[in-house]
């Protein structure tokens, strides 16, 4: 709230004696740039949101960097610290990566002040769903890796749908990793949201939770349909056990991928409102330009955009 400016003697400044002319002019001048201001992020669309980003750790995205912040994203979901039987961290039992992320750096960044660590994975999947014992036990020794992190939760990357018969098998399995620990899970069948939450807590501990991933980067399915999905969820599992992966990415007319665009975006994130959402994932999909164009107030704040 503006409030009237007054001196040291408790009166009114009148704009005359030593400040005069130039200090009306100058409360002048900040009105108008405070209308202007105003006046533009009126024209702009409001910001969208999200609470994390996820990072799908490869070598070609060793260093991350991103604007994210921007979306007031303040967690970083790392999908895994071992993937393929190599490691991203040292002391982890397996061959290291000779690109080595900057851990430190890392953990300043405000877009990771709170971090969800994925512990031991397969890039394959059919090779992790077979090998799902011994990637939990190296996730329990991962899981005891220092880092100069703010770790909150613990992640197995190893992702499940009602496919897979063996998934309840990770009820006995997952027992050893700390907790809060989350697991990832999509419906490639298009079961529905009820089915699928009934599927989950048949055998899913109640200790652990669950991102959903909400299938619109392979138009699975579209935002409207995966709230759905999350509301299902939720009434079954509770509200504190379910996040939403926001997909960042569609099939490309030329194979493989692209990022989504800000539209296709803004719609998934709108929503998913009142639920936890990821981003996936940033390094791959999630430019500084998307995120500015994402967020336009708040990166017009910070100076991002003129």
């Amino acid at each position: 709230m503006w409030r009237v400016a007054r001196s040291r003697f408790g009166g009114k400044f009148r704009g005359r004696g030593r400040f005069g002319m130039p200090f009306r002019l100058g409360l002048l001048g900040l009105g108008c740039a405070v209308a202007a201001f105003t006046a533009a992020c009126a024209d702009m669309p409001g910001d969208s949101e999200a609470q994390g980003i996820v990072w799908q750790v490869d070598n070609a995205t060793a260093h991350p960097v991103g604007d994210w912040q921007l979306l007031r994203v303040h967690q970083l979901l790392i999908q895994w610290l071992v993937v393929d039987d190599m490691a991203f961290v040292p002391n982890a039992g397996v061959p290291t990566v000779a690109d080595m992320p900057d851990w430190p750096r890392i953990g300043r960044e405000p877009w990771a002040r709170d971090v969800v660590l994925g512990l031991a994975g397969y890039s394959d999947e059919k090779r992790a769903r077979d090998n799902v014992a011994k990637l939990a036990r190296l996730s329990a020794q991962v899981a005891r890796v220092p880092l100069p992190l703010h770790v909150t939760d613990y992640y197995f990357p190893v992702e499940v749908d009602p496919s897979w018969a063996d998934a309840p098998k990770l009820a006995v399995l997952l027992r050893d990793l700390p907790r809060p620990l989350w697991i990832s899970v999509y419906d490639r069948s298009n079961v529905g949201g009820k089915t699928l939450a009934d599927w989950l807590a048949s055998w899913l501990p109640a200790d652990i939770g669950v991102f959903f991933q909400d299938g619109c980067g392979v138009y699975a399915r579209g935002p409207s349909v995966a709230r759905e999905y999350l509301d299902a969820l939720s009434a079954k599992l509770g509200a504190d056990r379910v996040r939403v992966i926001a997909e960042a990415f569609r099939p490309s007319e030329h194979g493989g991928f692209r990022a989504a665009t800000v539209d296709e975006l803004r719609s998934q994130l709108a929503a998913y409102r009142g639920y936890p959402a990821y981003l996936f994932d940033g390094p791959h999909y999630i430019s500084n330009e998307l995120a500015r164009a994402l967020a336009p107030r708040a990166a017009r704040r910070q100076g991002a955009l003129p």
